[in-house]
């Protein structure tokens, strides 16, 4: 079994990566956070989980997702070049849904995102 945690499970791309994974049967979720719903039931959040993700939302900052073997991050551009390295350097696999590690050239994707790039 896949532990997996995900990162940002309120938007549109967190809540498909959710409702796809937990049909999954070689995949456990084991953490889903939300800054903003941290403490709310996900099957509150999503009725049609109910009874498939027995979970809460946990703050990002929190959470223990060093215990997944693999952790999406289905957030805005900026937030998993903050979190990603921890999580690596912990043996903990990384799959962004976003576009922070889109991009291998950092001055390139500084042009296209207007950002800074962390890592």
């Amino acid at each position: 079994m896949i532990k997996v945690g995900i990162v940002g499970g309120t938007g549109y791309t967190g809540v498909e990566l959710l409702r796809l994974l937990a049909q999954h049967p070689g995949v456990e979720i084991v953490a889903i956070t939300s800054r903003g719903d941290a403490g709310k039931a996900v099957s509150e959040m999503f009725p049609s989980l109910r009874g498939r993700v027995d979970l809460k939302f946990e703050d990002p900052a929190t959470a223990n997702l060093k215990v997944c073997d693999v952790v999406f991050f289905a957030t805005p551009n900026g937030i998993a070049m903050q979190q990603a390295p921890v999580l690596l350097d912990a043996g903990v696999k990384i799959v962004d849904l976003a576009a922070d590690f889109r991009i291998t050239d950092i001055a390139e994707w500084e042009r296209w995102y207007a950002m800074q790039h962390a890592a």
